[in-house]
């Protein structure tokens, strides 16, 4: 079982080393800004100018789904963070943040948040559920191309958005959120 462990991760990061070789051979000044721009849509600002925009337009089911979302998700990237302590790629384009807002590469917070967005839209019948999914994957792939997380932390992230979107759910459900009554 530990060998199979171990060829699991080697795999892993055979992958990842592919992926960071093609993005900086794809590299160039104009994906570059592009990807700078549409990076932030993952960043906790934007998580909460995003909660501020449920919260006014008095959409209570998205509003709830997201905060819980991105709560459970920030605990669980901030717990691997620093379990794992894994360093950045090499070669980075940027590293938003300073050393003390970023800590290590595994997982990617900014793309577990994009899922959640991607996911409550899917549930919503207000949000455009494409036109967030389109933004989600670049946001995603923007990590990788920058060069501040790996293929891997990336695809970590998006997995933990989609299972703190499906949890969240059940806690709303629950009625054990009571944010609007």
């Amino acid at each position: 079982m530990v060998q199979v462990v171990h060829e699991l991760v080697e795999l892993v990061l055979w992958f990842d080393a592919l992926a960071v070789d093609f993005v900086v051979a794809v590299r160039s000044p104009l994906l570059t800004k592009v990807m700078n721009s549409v990076t932030g849509l993952g960043s906790a600002a934007a998580g909460i100018v995003f909660l501020g925009l449920f919260y006014l337009a008095d959409w209570e089911r998205e509003f709830e789904l997201t905060l819980v979302s991105l709560t459970l998700s920030a605990i669980i990237v901030a717990t691997l963070m620093g379990t794992v302590q894994r360093p950045f790629p090499p070669h980075p384009v940027c590293l938003t943040g300073s050393g003390e807002t970023i800590a290590h590469s595994f997982p990617s917070g900014h793309a577990a948040a994009v899922t959640v967005y991607a996911m409550v839209a899917s549930r919503s019948n207000i949000l455009p559920t494409l036109i967030t999914t389109v933004f989600a994957v670049t946001v995603a792939f923007s990590r990788v191309y920058l060069g501040t997380h790996f293929l891997s932390d990336t695809v970590a992230g998006v997995v933990i958005g989609i299972g703190t979107v499906l949890l969240a759910e059940r806690i709303v459900a629950s009625d054990r959120v009571f944010l609007f009554d």
